[in-house]
């Protein structure tokens, strides 16, 4: 194998990583995106393209030749961030742990580096390649060498040799440093010409190879272009010399010593797991087990494999199910999405029990009803919800939902995001799982389960059951020792069954209602368009902003409130800011509103309603918000507009069916309530115990009047600090809010909190505690970890100490609906009532009622909820009913 040396800039691809991965933190509290994105980096070059020599070079802080000849060089550009500068050293640590060759040099950059290295192993054969993100390489590109500029993202690379170069740009990459000479570099601060751009630069050279041979044939060119270089003849080649790379730095290489080591397995596994990069330490132990020379003890892989083999092909036996019980039991399906409804068609039922494993096609899948029905046996698995829901469909109605993995992980780290199967597994479990994607190979993977091949496809759902079992093992302990058992036995287990039949039984809508809505927005949107293109005095995209910008600006020349790198903004509080100044900006605020009720709600329902049942099943998310909430998708349900009168008309178009009621029943002030309870605040406690309307109490504490003195403004006030509080506002917020100066709105804060003493204590002593362990907690003991209380920048801190102060409030209001909602389903099935859960949004429970039932339910419904859990305050909850949702309101 020809000998091939990697060279990377290290400062380059430091800084594209940085700003490619979103802001990551670990629970320390310490920023680490930028040493995940070049850990992704490394792992992409040393799997992809196999160095046998490699290096990293990077940058020092003292000052090069360049900054000695020029002393603006670079003087524009902005200083590191703190958040990138805490992970300098521990990157170069890491690039040390990886066995890669870092080099530094005094009074050079890693551009002079990688060319001086690069010019050495040409002359010694090597293949080289240089990875960077700067362009300026580009001049290095040889037959022997290839340039690879960071693309898209962080591992996305386009290859460029000398050929390559010559073609996109006209120019050899020698001829590349003259351009760079003539047009200047604005992020080195390196002046060039002035007025010379890259087509005018691109010309030039082609005609006279270099800045040398311009200024030799001067007198040859001619006009505006001839005055500007002969204006800035000295700045050319001052600018050539600061735009070549050195290539011959004074320095000996031996390239031995650029020999890609052994990684350091134990130091770099620290690392990962003190960064909590899990699938990154999981890959590591892959890279370990592949490049390790010791005897690997692959005998026990092989056997797990040969009795997997030998299993999934054995005819499958009835009778061995039914001896089953007192167990538990892996599941997981192999589906298709259905078009009916969301939830799936079962194509395969994979069922694993100690060490045996039976795979049940479709058209006997009733065989396992006795199985999974009995309790006795816990079924453990990965998004159990579908599943379940899938299952039922089937004629199966599971009785032991005993352990989701992806709740498991939700509870365990509610910050995570993926909760997919590979992922979980790269955290918990098998070391030799392929995802479905590696299966499939990849591109769409719908186009390629076509073509997969079935024992592949098998070997997936055969390893997904071990490595659910795995992620199980783990979890089961770690749920215990953080003492979420509460959390994830009595709330979050038990409310998949709930969610699954909510899912199914959905929200019936009144599609003629829809239709007639959509051709009455038609007619709407068509009026305002044309009093739109009126006002304005032509035609125009009045969804573009360019075009809109243009005529509000430019055309009619109204105040510009803001821009944006594109031109002027035309977002909402520009436009309300502008309100007054012509009557054009009315119809515009008017139209985006009515359009995007149309296009979202009005047509956007009619297209999601389920053409058998008239209904929407909307999907509820039960891991995507770290507080604990319940979240709604496809459609979202909960985000139904209310603020304005066309949204709240909207909530007409659901509707109860023939003969039955809606039965709306919303928590009262339940967050203030859950916040009397834990501050044991005793002027909120007492206003609560005697029925007082909460704002109006507070107003006449903070505004210092008497309760029959406070005015509609005062209480309007006193109810934004009262929930601003809830939700950690600050005095920016607040003034916003009430359209009050900031210092105004921070005198109102301050006064609140010297009233409510114990509000003030207790929120303190939440950040205090927070700051100690890392995480806040609820009543019930959901965990929320908040890293951004130890950053070093004082905004991301002061939102740290916010979400400290919300989780208790905000994650117990979701705690108590989801127990309300579990103790509702319950008493509905075990009383047989002719009554369905049918939606939660926020704090509120809504149901599909026989109209005969439905007063005595309310009572019922009323008492189950308000008992739910018992506070310093009483619970108070609201019900009212009707046909359809707005009336209930």
């Amino acid at each position: 194998m020809k000998n091939r040396l990697i060279l990377l800039d290290g400062n380059s691809l430091f800084n594209r990583a940085y700003f490619a991965i979103p802001p990551l933190m670990n629970k320390d509290g310490f920023y680490t995106n930028a040493i995940y994105g070049f850990a992704m980096m490394l792992n992409n070059i040393l799997e992809n393209y196999k160095p046998t020599h490699m290096a990293i070079a990077f940058d020092l802080k003292a000052p090069t030749f360049r900054h000695k000849s020029y002393d603006q060089y670079k003087a524009t550009r902005k200083g590191m961030s703190d958040e990138l500068r805490m992970q300098v050293e521990p990157l170069k640590k890491m690039v040390d742990a990886y066995g890669i060759t870092r080099v530094e040099f005094e009074g050079y950059e890693a551009d002079d580096i990688i060319g001086t290295l690069s010019s050495f192993a040409e002359k010694d054969g090597f293949e080289v390649m240089i990875v960077t993100g700067d362009k300026d390489a580009l001049q290095l590109a040889s037959p022997t060498t290839a340039v690879y500029i960071t693309k898209k993202g962080i591992t996305e690379l386009e290859k460029y040799t000398d050929a390559e170069v010559l073609e996109k740009y006209e120019l050899t990459p020698k001829e590349f440093i003259d351009l760079k000479a003539l047009m200047g570099d604005k992020s080195d601060n390196i002046k060039g010409v002035a007025g010379i751009g890259e087509k005018t630069g691109i010309k030039l050279i082609k005609e006279y190879k270099s800045v040398e041979g311009i200024y030799e044939h001067i007198e040859e060119i001619k006009g505006n272009v001839k005055t500007k270089l002969e204006n800035d003849r000295e700045s050319a080649f001052l600018s050539k010399k600061l735009a070549t790379i050195v290539r011959d730095m004074p320095i000996e290489a031996d390239m031995d010593e650029l020999l890609v080591k052994s990684l350091n397995y134990e130091e770099l596994s620290d690392m990962f797991r003190e960064f909590e990069f899990t699938i990154l330490l999981n890959k590591l132990k892959k890279v370990q087990l592949s490049n390790s020379s010791e005897t690997l003890d692959s005998g026990k892989v092989e056997i797990i494999h040969d009795i997997k083999r030998a299993e999934i092909f054995h005819e499958y036996d009835n009778g061995l199910l039914d001896s089953i019980e007192n167990a538990d039991i892996i599941i997981n399906v192999q589906a298709e999405k259905s078009e009916e409804s969301n939830c799936y068609d079962i194509d395969k039922l994979y069922i694993k029990n100690l060490n045996s494993i039976y795979v049940i096609k479709s058209e006997n899948i009733i065989d396992a009803k006795a199985l999974l029905e009995n309790p006795s046996n816990r079924i453990i698995g990965h998004g159990l919800k579908n599943i379940y829901k899938s299952l039922k469909k089937c004629g199966i109605r599971v009785a032991n939902l005993y352990f989701d993995i992806e709740i498991g992980e939700y509870l365990i780290d509610s910050n995570n995001t993926n909760f997919t199967l590979e992922y979980l597994n790269n955290k918990y479990g098998l070391e030799n799982f392929e995802s479905l994607e590696d299966i499939l190979g990849k591109g769409k993977k719908e186009l390629k389960m076509l073509f997969a091949d079935p024992k592949r496809l098998a070997d997936y759902y055969i390893n997904s059951m071990y490595s659910i079992e795995s992620c199980y093992k783990i979890m089961s302990p770690e749920i215990e020792k953080q003492e979420l058992t509460f959390v994830f036995n009595e709330i979050e287990m038990k409310l998949v069954r709930v969610l699954s039949d909510m899912e199914e039984e959905g929200f019936l809508v009144d599609t003629a209602l829809l239709k007639k809505l959509s051709l009455q927005y038609e007619h709407e949107i068509a009026e305002l368009e044309n009093n739109i293109y009126s006002l304005a005095g032509e035609a125009f995209n009045i969804n573009s902003p360019k075009q809109l910008g243009v005529i509000l600006f430019d055309k009619l020349a109204l105040p510009v409130i803001k821009k944006t790198k594109t031109g002027y903004s035309t977002n909402i509080e520009v436009l309300e800011a502008l309100q007054g100044k012509h009557e054009i900006i009315d119809h515009i605020m008017e139209y985006r509103q009515i359009t995007k009720l149309k296009s979202t709600y009005i047509d956007g329902l009619l297209n999601i309603t389920n053409e058998k049942t008239g209904r929407i099943h909307t999907t509820f998310n039960q891991t995507i918000a770290s507080t604990g909430r319940l979240s709604s998708s496809d459609p979202n349900l909960q985000n139904i507009p209310v603020r304005t009168e066309r949204g709240r008309a909207l909530r007409e178009v659901f509707i109860s069916k023939k003969d039955y009621l809606l039965v709306d029943s919303d928590y009262s002030q339940i967050e203030l309530r859950i916040l009397a309870h834990l501050a044991k605040d005793e002027i909120m406690l007492d206003s609560f115990r005697k029925y007082e309307d909460i704002h109006t109490r507070t107003a006449s504490e903070v505004f210092n009047v008497a309760l029959d003195e406070v005015t509609p403004e005062l209480r309007s006030a006193a109810k934004a600090v009262n929930f601003g509080i809830v939700y950690g506002i600050s005095d920016f917020g607040l003034s916003n809010n009430l359209g009050i100066s900031k210092s105004e709105a921070k005198k109102y804060i301050e006064t609140y909190l010297d009233k409510y003493t114990n509000i003030k204590s207790f929120l303190s002593d939440v950040v205090t505690e927070v700051e100690h362990t890392g995480y806040s907690t609820t009543i019930f003991g959901r965990k929320r970890y908040i890293p951004e209380l130890k950053a070093k920048n004082m905004m991301v801190r002061n939102f740290g100490k916010r979400l400290a102060m919300n989780t208790p409030i905000q994650g117990g209001a979701a705690d108590i609906i989801k127990l309300a909602m579990i103790k509702v389903y319950e008493y509905l099935q075990e009383s047989g009532v002719d009554a369905k859960l049918i939606l939660q949004v926020h704090d509120e429970l809504i149901l599909e009622v026989r109209e005969d039932v439905a007063i005595e339910l309310e009572d019922k419904i009323k008492e189950i909820m308000e008992n739910v859990v018992q506070l310093l305050v009483e619970l108070k909850v609201d019900i009212k009913t009707g046909k359809n949702w707005l009336e209930t309101k």
